[in-house]
């Protein structure tokens, strides 16, 4: 199998990129931003055929180079919540993939690509990844927006039953060290008790909502390799698909496992929410995973306790932390 893979030096990219490797899957061509793979940790001892800058790649498309592809996974994008210049999200996130899909729909390649679940906005109108269900979708950022953008593209070019898209969760696990603010609950709460020996959490600003118990749908990026290898595996499915656990947890059950991890008793400490994010803060997600199931993924997935522990000892608590 020859696979391009996009967003290859990330956090989702560079796990996947290793869950091929595993697969035997070594025919890889890698895209990020980056001029050089050399200097990038997510990419140590991951094996891969060549490597291309965005720019790269869409110049050898338009030579019409890389016609020996079997598939593009499409997981390269601006994933940044608090991004809100739209003229750069539509370039970096819309443009950019509908040009990767109308090529593979050209030259009759696979397509799968990376959604979010940010796409359900505030969670009144369900967590539900029927494609007639969109329009209902009111996302909070210009970042959903642009995720929400190219999912209805895909529906709106009839291109369901062609491509597969993944509506990633509240993913954490290795190889996110670089993402800064954007890093996952789990690594932020590890540096803040190895510092601190407490970890802090946004006070509540909900009425009827106690501090730390806003629900997600945590998901170990492990598991997130595990579903999307599956389709993979398998060609004929297609559709866009929940990637979560569907049991939702919350934050202080996260952070009192990373607790737990380290072997310390929990300490935390809440504080005041920034007015900037309560009116696209979700208090509550939780992945609707019936059409996942109907499709014929049955694997469970790691209980919460069980990934965030892997998450530290094998990884966070090491020298070399990368997957």
């Amino acid at each position: 199998m020859k696979v391009l893979l996009t967003g290859a030096a990330g956090f989702i990219g560079s796990c996947f990129l290793r869950k091929l490797n595993d697969m035997g899957v070594d025919a890889v061509w890698i895209v990020d931003t980056q001029k050089s793979p050399d200097q990038v940790p997510n990419l140590k001892r991951k094996k891969f055929k060549a490597y291309l800058t965005r720019e790269e790649l869409l110049a050898c498309l338009e030579k019409g180079q890389l016609k020996e592809l079997d598939i593009i996974v499409h997981l390269g994008a601006c994933a940044d919540t608090t991004e809100m210049d739209r003229g750069f999200l539509k370039k970096n996130n819309l443009d950019y993939s509908q040009t990767l899909a109308t090529w593979s729909l050209a030259n009759q390649k696979q397509f799968q690509y990376a959604s979010s679940a940010s796409v359900y906005g505030g969670g009144k109108e369900g967590y539900k990844d029927d494609p007639a269900e969109l329009k209902k979708f009111k996302p909070l950022n210009p970042y959903a927006e642009s995720k929400w953008l190219f999912d209805q593209w895909v529906i709106d070019q009839n291109l369901i039953s062609k491509f597969v898209g993944f509506r990633y969760f509240n993913v954490f696990g290795p190889n996110e060290y670089h993402k800064g603010d954007m890093r996952s609950m789990v690594t932020k709460a590890f540096d803040q008790i190895k510092e601190t020996g407490k970890s802090r959490l946004f006070a509540s600003s909900r009425k009827g909502w106690d501090d730390g118990s806003e629900e997600r749908d945590f998901i170990y990026v492990k598991d997130v390799n595990e579903v999307m290898a599956y389709f993979l595996e398998h060609p004929n499915k297609k559709g866009i698909f929940n990637v979560g656990t569907g049991q939702v947890r919350t934050f202080k059950d996260l952070v009192s496992a990373v607790f737990i991890a380290m072997n310390k008793k929990p300490k935390i400490e809440y504080f005041p929410m920034p007015e900037k994010l309560r009116g696209q803060y979700q208090y509550f997600t939780e992945a609707n995973l019936t059409n996942l199931r109907k499709a014929g993924y049955k694997k469970p997935f790691m209980k919460l306790e069980d990934s965030v522990a892997d998450y530290v000892q094998n990884h966070l608590l090491k020298t070399d932390p990368y997957y």
